[in-house]
C-alpha cells in the first residue's frame, strides 16, 4: 500500500461514533460505527451529555476496530482526518482531542473536516466517477439542509441552505408528535408506506429573495397544529395519512428547488447526500424527477448516507492533496459553515 494514501477518518458530530479507513479517497478498507439510537430514543431525541460520555466510552474501540479490519498499520497512514463541525459541541470534542492524540502520538498530519463536505464526499465511495467531475448535490439531514453546487476542482458554491429547521429534524419532531419511535426519519417513511399523500394539503414555504433556500418550521407547525384539532375532536390520529403527507410536502419542496437548481445551472448530474437521503419517497420522486429531466441521479447506499467515518476520511483525502492541513489549535466549530 506504499503507492496509496490512506486516511485514518473520525466522526462525532452527533450520536454516532465512527472512525475509518479509506484509500485514494474512494476504496473504503474499513468502516466502523458504534450508534446510540437505543439509548437516545428513551428520550425521543439526542441528549448532548450523553451522547459526549458515550463518545468517550467507544472511541477507543472503534478506532481499534477500524484498523484491525483495515489491515492497515499507523506508519502506513499518509493523515488523520476528523469531523471539527458543525455538530454538538461536546460532542465533536471527544472525536477532536482523540484525532489529535493520534497525530501526535503516530506523527501524522491532522486534517480538519467539515461534516457536510463529509455528506457530500460520501458520494465518491459509491460513484468513483464523480471524482474530479461537476454535480449539484442536495444534503439532507437531522441537522443540515443545503443545496450545493460541486465543481470539478472539488470546490463547492452554496446555492442554498435552510432558514430555520432542517428536514431531518422536522421528521423528528412531527415523528414524536404523532408518537412515533426516534429517529423519525424511518418512523415516518415506513408509517407513510400506509397511508395517503393526499389527505391533508400541507403549504409548502417560498423564501423571499432566494429561490433555493428552504424552510420547513411553517410546514412542522401546520403538522402539529393538524394534530391538536383532530385531537381535539376525540376523532383517532390517522398516523398514516399524516405522515404521508407531511413527508410529501417535504418531498415536493426538496424535489422542486432542485430541480429549478439544475435547469439555472445546466448540472445534468444530481446527488443525494445526508440521512434524510435513505428515505424512500425522496429517493423515488428524485429518479423520477430525473429521468424526466434527462438527468443522472446518484445516491450513497444507506450506511454513506447516515453518519459515518469513511465520508470524513475521503474527504480528508482531497484536502490532503491540496495540502490543506491543520494544527494543534484546531477547535470545535458547533455552528461551522460550508
Amino acid at each position: 500500500m506504499n503507492n496509496h494514501t490512506l486516511i485514518l477518518g473520525i466522526e462525532t458530530s452527533c450520536d454516532e461514533t465512527a472512525a475509518a479507513v479509506v484509500m485514494d479517497g474512494v476504496t473504503v478498507l474499513s468502516n466502523a460505527i458504534a450508534s446510540q439510537i437505543s439509548t437516545h430514543r428513551i428520550y425521543g431525541g439526542v441528549v448532548p451529555e450523553i451522547a459526549s460520555r458515550q463518545h468517550t466510552e467507544a472511541i477507543c474501540a472503534v478506532a481499534d476496530e477500524a484498523m484491525a479490519a483495515s489491515g492497515v498499520r499507523p506508519e502506513d497512514l499518509s493523515a488523520v482526518a476528523v469531523t471539527s463541525g458543525p455538530g454538538l459541541v461536546g460532542a465533536l470534542l471527544v472525536g477532536l482531542s482523540f484525532a489529535k492524540s493520534l497525530s501526535f502520538a503516530w506523527n501524522l498530519p491532522l486534517i480538519g473536516v467539515n461534516h457536510i463536505e463529509g455528506h457530500i464526499c460520501a458520494n465518491y465511495l459509491s460513484d468513483n466517477d464523480l471524482v474530479g467531475r461537476k454535480f449539484l448535490c442536495l444534503v439532507v439531514s437531522g441537522g443540515h439542509t443545503h443545496l450545493v453546487l460541486v465543481r470539478g476542482d472539488g470546490s463547492k458554491k452554496v446555492l442554498g441552505r435552510t432558514r430555520d429547521d432542517a428536514a431531518g429534524e422536522a421528521f423528528d419532531k412531527v415523528a414524536r408528535a404523532l408518537g412515533l419511535t426516534y429517529p423519525g426519519g424511518p418512523a415516518i417513511d415506513k408509517a407513510a408506506q400506509g397511508g395517503d399523500p393526499l389527505a391533508f394539503a400541507f403549504p409548502k414555504a417560498n423564501i423571499e429573495g432566494s429561490i433555493y433556500d428552504f424552510s420547513f418550521s411553517g410546514l412542522k407547525s401546520a403538522v402539529l397544529n393538524t394534530i391538536n384539532k383532530i385531537r381535539l375532536t376525540g376523532a383517532d390520529l390517522p398516523v398514516s395519512d399524516l405522515a404521508a403527507s407531511f413527508q410529501k410536502a417535504v418531498v415536493d419542496v426538496l424535489t422542486e428547488k432542485t430541480m429549478a437548481a439544475a435547469l439555472e445551472t445546466g448540472e445534468k448530474n444530481i446527488a443525494l447526500a445526508g440521512g434524510v437521503a435513505s428515505n424512500t419517497a425522496l429517493r423515488k420522486a428524485m429518479a423520477v424527477a430525473c429521468e424526466k429531466n434527462g438527468l443522472t441521479l446518484h445516491v450513497p447506499p444507506p450506511v454513506f448516507c447516515t453518519d459515518n467515518a469513511a465520508m470524513i476520511a475521503s474527504c480528508g483525502y482531497f484536502h490532503y492533496l491540496n495540502g490543506q492541513f491543520s494544527d494543534m489549535s484546531l477547535n470545535a466549530s458547533p455552528d461551522l459553515l460550508l
